[in-house]
C-alpha cells in the first residue's frame, strides 16, 4: 500500500551556517508529526549508490564495511581504552583515575586509503514529560520511557531493537524531560532503514508486556539508586518537595520501586495507566522528529512517509506559557544536609516563561554579567573577601529550569568556611550587584559582543556526533520557530534593553529561593524535616525581615563593583591557512617539526574541517613533582593557585571561545588551550608568564588549601569511581592514597609552598601538539614562546617519572573488598579486570583488533543477560582496558540489591556461558560484528576536537602510532571466529593456565563485608595491603 503523501514540505525555510555542507527538509505528515530530515554528503562521501544495485539497504545480509559502535545501550563513554567514568553530576576533584590520556576517544582513525564514513541517526521528541505524572503514579511518564524498549507488535522480542542495532554498529538511548520525553539511536550507515522500521514502532504499536513491567521498574528504581546519594539530585528533590501544592513540579519525576509499586497497591493498574499515558499523548501532532542520513531527501522522506505515517494523529503541541503560578514561598532559607564536603549556596529566582524570546536572550545577557569572573564582577568581590571559590549564574537547559510555566535563573556560590559564616553578607553582595545592574542602563555593547560571539559560533559551530546533533535539532524543534531550528541557539538579535529591564526587576528577595547545601548541618535541630524520597534532612528557617529589606533596596554599592570591561581576545581574523594549499589525497598524520632536548612539539595542519580553531596540548614533565607523597600535594596546589592566579584572563579568554585547561596528570602537568587561533598565542604568553614569575599569595594559598582538602575528602565518594581508584591502587607502581594526601595536606604550610615551587620548575621537559589552522611558522612560534619565557633548564630523561603497571601472574585472582566512602551509599560494585598482554611489538595490533571484537560481540548479550533479565543494576557493562600502555578487558555491575559476592558470581555464570555463545556464533552475525567494527575503525572524526583526542592519545603513551585504527581495520580483516575463541580460551576462559584476575569489591551499605571470607575458598586471593603485595611482585617495563 503507497504511504500517504506529505501534508507540507520545505527545503529551503531553516537557516543554516554558511560552512554547513548539509541539506534541510521540513516535512509535516498529514497526522500532525513534524519532521526534519538532514541530508548529510559526508555519510557516502562518493555518492550514495544506485538503490536498485545488488547490495541492500535494509536489514538483511550486509556484512561489508562502512560503521560504528559496539555500544548497544546505554550511552556510557565513547572510549574504546578507558577509565574515565563521568558518572553523574559533581566532579571528583583528586581522584587518580588517568590512563591511558585524559582526552575522549572516539574509535576511529585517519590516513586511510578508504574513504572515512559517518554514521546514520535519527531522534524523536514527544511533548509530553514527568509534568504529565499522575499524582498516584509518579515517574509513570519516566516508567513510560523504558518499557517502549521492550518490544512492538511488528517487533515481539524485547531485545530487537537493541540487538539489531548492536549488531549493525549502534547504540541508543532515552530520557525522559519535565515537558517531552526523547529517544535517540546512532547506527552504520546502511543499516538507517531496519533502524528506523524498528524505531518508528515505539510510536506506532509498543506492546507494554505486563511480564516485562515487573522487571522494567526495577530498571527505574535502580536507575534512581544511582542518584540517591548525588547532592544535586537531593538538592533538585527539596525544591520540587517545598514547591507550592498543586505546581507540576512538586512531585518525584524520577519514579522508584515504591512510587510505582504503591500506585499498584492502592489500586492503580499501573499497565492501564501507562496505555492510557500512551494513547493520549504518543501521536502525530505532539512528536518532533529528526533524520540524519546519507540518502538523498526524496528516499529520507519516502521511507518517514512509510514508517511515520502509522503514527496516529492528534491536535498539535502547544508549547505556549502557562498560567502563572507561584513556585515557592517567599523568606525561607532551606538548609539541605549534604553529602560531600562542600558548602552551596544556591539563589534562585522566577521568571515569565522566555520561550518566545529566544531570539532576544535576556536571560543569557544577565547571566554574563551576574556569572562573570573578571575585575568589578560579583565573583571577583566574594574571593577577594574569602567568601566564595566559584560562582555560576543563569537559566539552565533542562526541562525544570525551561519550561512553559516559568524560566528559573539560579546562581550557585561555592562557598568557603567563612562564607558560609557570611551566608546573608554573601547574598547582600548579590543584591549590591543586582542594584548596579538596575541602575546602569542596559549596555548595547555588551549585547553585541554576546552576538558577536554568537555569530562566530554558528559560523564556525565544531560539528557532533550525529545522534548528539540530531536530539539537538529535535529538542530545538519544540521552542524555536522552524526558521531558526538549527540557529536558535546562537541568534542574539533585536537589542531590547526594556525587555531587559522587565526581566531583571525579577531579581527581588521577595521573588528568590535561597538553599544552603552543607556538610555544616545541625543535626541536634529539633526543625529537621526529611524530604520522602530521597531521604534527605533539611531544616526550614524564616530568614530574617531586616535582611529582607536590606535586600530590596541596599544602601549603597561597594566602590569594587562595575561592569566588565571589552573582551580582548574575541577573534578578528578567521581567515584559514590551508586556504592556498592543495588538498592531500591523504590525511595526513603529524609530524615532529621541533625535537630540541627542552621541547618536542608535533604539528598538523588541519586540512579536514577548515575551521578557524586549533588545538594545542603540552605534557610538561617537572622535577619531582610525583617523586614522593609530599611533592604530589604541593604540585596539587601549586596547580591549583596558578589557575586562581590566572583566573580572571582565562575566563575572558573563556567567554570568547578560547578555553584552557590545566590538571596534574599522572606525575606530568598538562596545559591544553583550544579554541579560535587568533589570539591563542597571546593567551599562551600570558599564562606561562604568569608561571613563570609566580609568587603565591598567603590569603589565597589559604583558600585553595581549603578547596584541596574538600577535593580530597570527596574523591572516591561514588563507587564506580572508587573501584577504577582501587584498581589503579593495586596497578600502578606509585600511586599516593588521597587519605595520606589529605593527612599530609592539613600540615603544610605557606612557607613550604614558596620553597617548593622554584625547585618544581627548575627542570621542565615539554612535549606538546598544535594542531588545527596554525601555519608551520605559527606552531614553530608556540614552540619559542615556551624556550623564551621560561627559563628552565632541561630535566633529564632519567628524572622524568615513568609508569610502572603491576603484572599479575599467570592463573593468580586477586581481590581486593573495600567499603564504600559514603556510610550510607546502597550500591555495591564489582569490577572484574582480566590482563590480557603489555601493548607492544608485532603482535599488539592485533590484539587490540581481537579484545575489541570481542567486547563488540559480547557486549550486548552481557547487558541483555545481567540488567535487562536478571536486573542485577543499571550499570551493567563490559569493554577492554588499556592502562599505562597494558591491555586489559574488564566487567563492571553496580547495584543496589545484591552483595558483590553474588555478583561476582553471576559475572562468572556469564563468562562461563561465553564459550557457548561464541561457538554458536553464525558466521554471518560474525561478519556483521567483524564489518561493523571495521567501519567504526574508519568512522570519520566528527571535529577537530575528537581528532585532536586522537592524535594526543598517541603522543601521551609515547605509541606515536597515529594511524592505529585504520591499523587496527586492516587486521581485523584476517580475523577469524577462530582468533576470536582462542583470545577467549586463553585469557578469559576459567580453565585457561594463562588467565588472571583482579576484582574489586566495593560493598554498599546494605551488603556485609564479612562475605568477603568465603572469597577465599574460591582460589581468591585477597590483598589486604596494597604496599606489601607491590614489594613482592614484578611490574612490567615502563613505556610512557
Amino acid at each position: 500500500m503507497a504511504a500517504a503523501a506529505a501534508a507540507w514540505r520545505d527545503d529551503e525555510l531553516v537557516i543554516k551556517s554558511p560552512s554547513d555542507h548539509r541539506s534541510y527538509r521540513l516535512l509535516r505528515l498529514p497526522n500532525g508529526l513534524c519532521a526534519l530530515l538532514v541530508h548529510d554528503p559526508e555519510i557516502y562521501p562518493d555518492g550514495y549508490p544506485d538503490p536498485h544495485a545488488s547490495k541492500p539497504h535494509e536489514d538483511e545480509d550486509m556484512g561489508e564495511e562502512d560503521d560504528e559502535e559496539e555500544d548497544g545501550d546505554e550511552d556510557d563513554d565513547d572510549e574504546e581504552y578507558s577509565d574515565e567514568e563521568g558518572e553523574d553530576d559533581e566532579d571528583d576533584e583528586g581522584e587518580e583515575d588517568e590512563e591511558d590520556g585524559s582526552e575522549p576517544k572516539r574509535r576511529k582513525e585517519k590516513g586511510s586509503s578508504e574513504p572515512l564514513v559517518k554514521k546514520a541517526a535519527a531522534a524523536m521528541c514527544v511533548g509530553m514529560g514527568s509534568f504529565a505524572d499522575p499524582p498516584k503514579a509518579q515517574g509513570l511518564a519516566h516508567f513510560l520511557e523504558h518499557m517502549l524498549f521492550m518490544g512492538s507488535s511488528e517487533f515481539p522480542d524485547e531485545n530487537e531493537y537493541d540487538s539489531y542495532l548492536s549488531k549493525h554498529g549502534g547504540s541508543s538511548n532515552a530520557f525522559t524531560e519535565t515537558e517531552y520525553t526523547c529517544y535517540h539511536f546512532e547506527v552504520k550507515r546502511e543499516y538507517l532503514k531496519g533502524a528506523l522500521d524498528r524505531f518508528s514502532q515505539f510510536f506506532v504499536s509498543p506492546l507494554v508486556k505486563a511480564e516485562a513491567m515487573d522487571r522494567e521498574i526495577l530498571a527505574v528504581d535502580s536507575e534512581f539508586n544511582q542518584v540517591l546519594q548525588s547532592d544535586s539530585c537531593r538538592l533538585y528533590q527539596l525544591q520540587s518537595h517545598t514547591c507550592s501544592q498543586g505546581h507540576p513540579l512538586n512531585r518525584f519525576t524520577w519514579g522508584n520501586k515504591k512510587s510505582l509499586v504503591d500506585a499498584m497497591g492502592s489500586g492503580i493498574n499501573l499497565r492501564e495507566e501507562i496505555l492510557q499515558m500512551y494513547k493520549t499523548n504518543y501521536h502525530g501532532g505532539m512528536m518532533k522528529l529528526v533524520i540524519i542520513g546519507g540518502e538523498p531527501l526524496d528516499i529520507l522522506e519516502s521511507w518517514t512517509m512509510e514508517l511515520f505515517s502509522k503514527v496516529k494523529g492528534g491536535p498539535l503541541l502547544d508549547m505556549s506559557p502557562k498560567t502563572d503560578m507561584p513556585f515557592w514561598r517567599s523568606g525561607k532559607l532551606h538548609r539541605l544536609e549534604a553529602v560531600r564536603d562542600v558548602h552551596s549556596l544556591c539563589l534562585s529566582w522566577t521568571l515569565p516563561c522566555l520561550h518566545k524570546e529566544y531570539m532576544k536572550k535576556p536571560e543569557d545577557y544577565l547571566a554574563h554579567l551576574l556569572g562573570h569572573e573578571g575585575k568589578g564582577s560579583l565573583l571577583c568581590f566574594l574571593k577577594a573577601k574569602g567568601w566564595a571559590s566559584s560562582l555560576s549564574a543563569g537559566v539552565g537547559t533542562d526541562g525544570t529550569q525551561r519550561s512553559s510555566y516559568a524560566y528559573i535563573f539560579e546562581m550557585s556560590i561555592r562557598l568557603t568556611d567563612s562564607g558560609l559564616k557570611n551566608l546573608y553578607e554573601v547574598i547582600s553582595a548579590v543584591y549590591q550587584y543586582i542594584k548596579l545592574l538596575k541602575q546602569s542602563e542596559p549596555q548595547e555593547w555588551i549585547f553585541k559582543e554576546l552576538q558577536d560571539i554568537g555569530y562566530m559560533e554558528f559560523r564556525f559551530a565544531e560539528e557532533q556526533p550525529p545522534d548528539d546533533y540530531a536530539v539537538d535539532l529535535a529538542e530545538n524543534m519544540l521552542y524555536y520557530s522552524e526558521k531558526h531550528i538549527v540557529s536558535g541557539e546562537y541568534i542574539y538579535e533585536g537589542w531590547d534593553p526594556e525587555l531587559v529591564k522587565h526581566v531583571l526587576s525579577f531579581f527581588h528577595p521577595d521573588n528568590m529561593r535561597v538553599d544552603v547545601l552543607s556538610k555544616s548541618f545541625d543535626k541536634q535541630s529539633q526543625a529537621i524535616q526529611c524530604e520522602p524520597w530521597f531521604g534527605a534532612q533539611y531544616i526550614e528557617e524564616d530568614i530574617p525581615s531586616s535582611f529582607m529589606e536590606s535586600w530590596r533596596n541596599p544602601a549603597q554599592i561597594d566602590d569594587a563593583f562595575h561592569l566588565p570591561r571589552k573582551n580582548e581576545f574575541i577573534p578578528g581574523d578567521f581567515n584559514l591557512r590551508n586556504a592556498n594549499m592543495p588538498k592531500p589525497l591523504s590525511d595526513d598524520n603529524p609530524r615532529c617539526i621541533v625535537d630540541e632536548p627542552f621541547i618536542k612539539l608535533w604539528y598538523k595542519m588541519d586540512m579536514t574541517f577548515n575551521v578557524p580553531r586549533a588545538n594545542t596540548y603540552f605534557l610538561i614533565s617537572v622535577k619531582d613533582g610525583y617523586s614522593n607523597l609530599e611533592n604530589s600535594v604541593l604540585t596539587d596546589l601549586f596547580v591549583n593557585l596558578l589557575k586562581d592566579e590566572l583566573n580572571e584572563v582565562l575566563y575572558q579568554a573563556y567567554v570568547a571561545k578560547l578555553e584552557t585547561s590545566m590538571s596534574v596528570v599522572g606525575s606530568n602537568l598538562e596545559l591544553k588551550l583550544y579554541g579560535y587561533n587568533d589570539k591563542l598565542s597571546t593567551l599562551l604568553s600570558s599564562i606561562l608568564a604568569a608561571s613563570q614569575s609566580f609568587s603565591p599569595k598567603s590569603d589565597r594559598f589559604e583558600v585553595i588549601k581549603e578547596d584541596l582538602e574538600r577535593a580530597y575528602k570527596n574523591t572516591n565518594m561514588k563507587p564506580m569511581s572508587h573501584s577504577t581508584y582501587l584498581r589503579l591502587q593495586v596497578l600502578r607502581e606509585i600511586f599516593w592514597d588521597v587519605d595520606e594526601k589529605l593527612e599530609v595536606l592539613m600540615k603544610l604550610t605557606f612557607s613550604d609552598l614558596v620553597a617548593y615551587v622554584p625547585k618544581l620548575l627548575s627542570q621542565l621537559h615539554i612535549e606538546g601538539l598544535c594542531h588545527g589552522n596554525l601555519s608551520e611558522d605559527e606552531a614553530m612560534n608556540i614552540s619559542k614562546i615556551f624556550q623564551n619565557t621560561l627559563s628552565a633548564q632541561t630535566l633529564p630523561d632519567e628524572a622524568r617519572h615513568e609508569e610502572r603497571v603491576l603484572c599479575i601472574p599467570d592463573d593468580t585472582n586477586f581481590v581486593r573488598s573495600v567499603r564504600v566512602k559514603n556510610e550510607l551509599e546502597e550500591n555495591s560494585v564489582v569490577e572484574v579486570y582480566f590482563p590480557v598482554e603489555q601493548d607492544i611489538g608485532k603482535d599488539a595490533t592485533k590484539l587490540r583488533a581481537i579484545t575489541d571484537l570481542f567486547s563488540n560481540i559480547i557486549e550486548e548479550p552481557c547487558f541483555d543477560q545481567l540488567r535487562t533479565k536478571e536486573q542485577l543494576g543499571y550499570t551493567v557493562d563490559s569493554s577492554p582496558r588499556m592502562t599505562y600502555r597494558v591491555l586489559a578487558y574488564c566487567f563492571r555491575v553496580m547495584s543496589s540489591k545484591y552483595s558483590p559476592v553474588y555478583l561476582q558470581s553471576r559475572i562468572d555464570s556469564f563468562i562461563d556461558g561465553v564459550s557457548a555463545l561464541l561457538d554458536g556464533l553464525d558466521e554471518e552475525t560474525f561478519e556483521h560484528h567483524r564489518s561493523g567494527l571495521i567501519a567504526d575503525k574508519l568512522e570519520k572524526d566528527p571535529s577537530l576536537s575528537y581528532q585532536t583526542g586522537d592524535y594526543w592519545s598517541q603522543i601521551v603513551d609515547k605509541r606515536y602510532m597515529f594511524d592505529m585504527s585504520k591499523l587496527e581495520a586492516e587486521e581485523l580483516r584476517t580475523v577469524r571466529k577462530e582468533d576470536v575463541i582462542s583470545w577467549y580460551n586463553t585469557y578469559i576462559k576459567p580453565s585457561s593456565p594463562k588467565r588472571r584476575r583482579l576484582a574489586i569489591h566495593v560493598y554498599g551499605c546494605n551488603s556485609d563485608i564479612a562475605e568477603a571470607a568465603k572469597l577465599k575458598e574460591q582460589s581468591w586471593i585477597t590483598i589486604d595491603d596494597v604496599k606489601s603485595l607491590k614489594k613482592s611482585s614484578q611490574f612490567y617495563s615502563s613505556l610512557c
